[in-house]
């Protein structure tokens, strides 16, 4: 009896102790915490973490990034005037994301900031897709890109093979394009090139 009690008050403290650490808000420095194998982000006070991409999921970011990188970062074969980056750190009010790629125009940002983190929210996000990130990337995520004021977001989903095109519209997400496989994309903001789908899958 005193065995089953004294287990008793250990799963009792144990079950405050997971309370008390779920309903602490998260600060920056949790962050510099997470294991390096893992991405975290602050949503509403509360800590988000998901592992690092699958290859799947690496090569497509990789190879959009890339073919946006020459035409609207170098301006070469196209107009230039952006910065494209990966994994850059956005701190929205009092937010913490990390968008798989993300884009601002440089009459908006003319230099990079100093800091390892943006302020300024960008242009144009871009999510891939993975089962651990979706649900996160559709229900949380987007809805605080459209309060940010984000005017484009990318969802990108290797598994599926597809390209969602979101664009803001008086404040709220409009699916304005859904491509698949080997489909042609010139979709804004980046409708000044041409590009295969397909070399996003790997």
């Amino acid at each position: 009896m005193f065995y089953l009690l004294k287990l008793t008050n250990r799963l009792i403290v144990l079950e405050c102790a997971m309370l008390e650490a779920a309903s602490k808000t998260a600060s920056y420095q949790d962050l510099f915490t997470l294991p390096e194998n893992m991405v975290g982000e602050i949503i509403a006070g509360q800590l988000y973490t998901h592992p690092r991409p699958a290859p799947k999921h690496a090569a497509a970011y990789s190879a959009l990034g890339g073919t946006l990188w020459n035409p609207f970062q170098r301006g070469s074969d196209g107009p230039g005037g952006w910065w494209i980056l990966d994994e850059p750190e956005l701190h929205l009010g009092g937010d913490i994301l990390v968008p798989d790629l993300a884009g601002w125009h440089r009459e908006r940002l003319p230099e990079l900031p100093e800091t390892a983190w943006f302020e300024l929210a960008p242009d144009w996000s871009c999510e891939i897709l993975s089962p651990t990130t979706a649900r996160t990337d559709r229900v949380i995520k987007m809805p605080l890109y459209a309060r940010a004021g984000i005017l484009h977001l990318w969802l990108v989903d290797p598994n599926l093979k597809t390209l969602e095109i979101y664009q803001l519209i008086d404040g709220l997400w409009s699916l304005i394009a859904s491509l698949k496989d080997d489909d042609p994309v010139r979709q804004p903001p980046f409708d000044a090139i041409e590009f295969l789908l397909g070399g996003l899958w790997v």
